[in-house]
């Protein structure tokens, strides 16, 4: 099988987050059982819920822009080139508190999408 090349332009897209439940935007560059590399952009002042994944690891790495990343109770402060590491059972959100859009990586093995717990 030949290697495919993967985008956001040409990734499946989705939208998450916000008041509305759509201000975020994620493309799934790699979607398979075992895997999941997705792109996501946060504009200013968006977040996530707070919440933990009973089996899936993750590891966040911020593209452009500034990441908070609230683990555990504690808030870290993500520049561009620079990731995180999340483990399963980790109450963990990311927020966007910066001025501009945040662009990052959420690659999470097994993939993380039907195994959250809302805290």
């Amino acid at each position: 099988m030949t290697p495919e090349i993967s985008s956001a332009e040409s990734a499946e897209h989705y939208t998450w987050g916000g008041p509305r439940g759509t201000d975020c935007d994620g493309w799934h560059l790699v979607r398979t059982p075992g895997l999941s590399v997705i792109e996501e952009s946060m504009p200013p002042g968006s977040s996530e819920i707070r919440h933990s994944h009973v089996r899936a690891r993750q590891f966040f790495f911020v593209l452009e822009g500034e990441l908070t990343m609230e683990v555990e109770g504690s808030a870290l402060l993500l520049r561009a080139r620079e990731g995180i590491e999340i483990r399963p059972g980790q109450w963990h959100r990311a927020v966007n508190r910066g001025d501009s859009a945040v662009r990052m990586l959420v690659i999470s093995q097994p993939p993380s999408h039907g195994d959250r717990v809302v805290a």
